[in-house]
């Protein structure tokens, strides 16, 4: 018997033109692209939707680009006013667009599975577990990301060219011929998958020829640009990656790893000094195990456990539900890992 909670227990919401890579299947966080003349024209669809989805007992994790606030921000606070309620939490990201993108789909995956500030915490907790980013040939108009007047000066050297971090953390570093890819912030671990998108395919043989044999992944996707990409990236030459873990534990694994504590007001579990919903300072009392056993690291060790187990991948795809729980649709294709994705 599955020990999942109701499905209807939170929805993820992405506040942003941000189309869906397609990763998880047909699971997908539901998307608002804020468009329009003005604030009430370009809040009118999701307000509606969040209010339809508090009216039927649901919670509401809004995630939206912290480089693009102000619009989804005064959404939520419209929200949360006009219905008088605190089950509506806004988080912000400081992602790439097309990392946002797979980070609020598997969270809508993993939604129904977990408590509603579980859902929230994994905001923050699964960035640390993809490595995402960008190949820029220049970085003078990069502002999402930390660079240095160095690197800044470097932009207009005709042979320099960078790969700048957004996840796990934010840096930036030049690709040298001696050590193109330097020190990888992260690897994920094996099987790899590599998510690849640029506005201009033609300048994509530098990355191709770099970071792809540092992260060694087993397929390959390449993905249509977002429409967001040049105003994170400062400019429309770019090759924008995410590489993330295909292991069938990859996503328990890092649900696992959060440390929660009952909010001291709503009794939301929360991973934050404060609950995302209603604000209250959470309390210091461990919330204890829904269910089940610790999900297993990808080395083997057991992942301490503070929610309920998501469920485990069966491919390298998409992820497979519990017993007792409709399906979820076949993985995309995928394409050979020894092909360049660009065309």
């Amino acid at each position: 018997m599955s020990n999942a909670l109701p499905r209807s227990a939170t929805t993820v919401a992405l506040l942003a033109d941000v189309p869906s890579t397609g990763h998880v299947g047909e699971v997908r966080a539901r998307r608002f692209t804020m468009h329009g003349d003005g604030i009430g024209e370009r809040s009118a669809e999701f307000v509606s939707f969040a209010q339809q989805e508090l009216a039927a007992g649901r919670k509401v994790v809004a995630l939206y680009p912290a480089w693009r606030a102000e619009r989804p921000e005064r959404a939520i606070n419209f929200v949360r006013g006009a219905a008088g309620t605190d089950h509506v939490a806004g988080m912000a990201l400081n992602l790439s667009p097309l990392a946002l993108s797979l980070i609020a789909d598997q969270l809508a995956y993993l939604a129904p599975y977990l408590p509603p500030g579980m859902v929230a915490a994994l905001c923050e907790e699964l960035p640390r577990h993809i490595l995402a980013g960008a190949w820029l040939r220049s970085v003078s108009n990069l502002s999402t990301i930390p660079t240095s007047l160095r690197q800044h000066m470097g932009s207009y050297a005709p042979s320099v060219s960078f790969l700048a971090y957004c996840a796990p953390i934010a840096r930036v570093e030049r690709l040298r011929p001696s050590d193109p890819v330097g020190s990888l912030p992260f690897q994920p671990v094996q099987p790899v998958q590599l998510l690849c998108s640029t506005p201009d395919p033609g300048i994509t043989r530098t990355f191709d020829d770099h970071l792809p044999p540092a992260v060694r992944p087993v397929a390959t996707r390449s993905l249509p640009a977002q429409p967001l990409g040049p105003e994170y990236w400062g400019s429309a030459r770019y090759v924008e990656f995410v590489a993330l873990s295909a292991h069938p534990q990859a996503l328990a694994y890092a649900a696992g790893s959060i440390r929660a504590s009952a909010c001291s007001w709503c009794g939301e579990p929360t991973a934050a000094p404060r609950c995302p919903f209603c604000s209250a300072t959470a309390s210091r009392t461990p919330v204890p195990p829904i269910g089940g056993q610790p999900a297993p690291a990808p080395d083997g060790r057991a992942a301490p456990r503070t929610a309920q187990d998501p469920p485990p991948a069966t491919d390298a795809s998409a992820p497979a539900p519990p017993p007792q729980t409709p399906p979820v649709p076949g993985p995309p294709p995928q394409s050979d890992p020894h092909r360049s994705y660009s065309h």
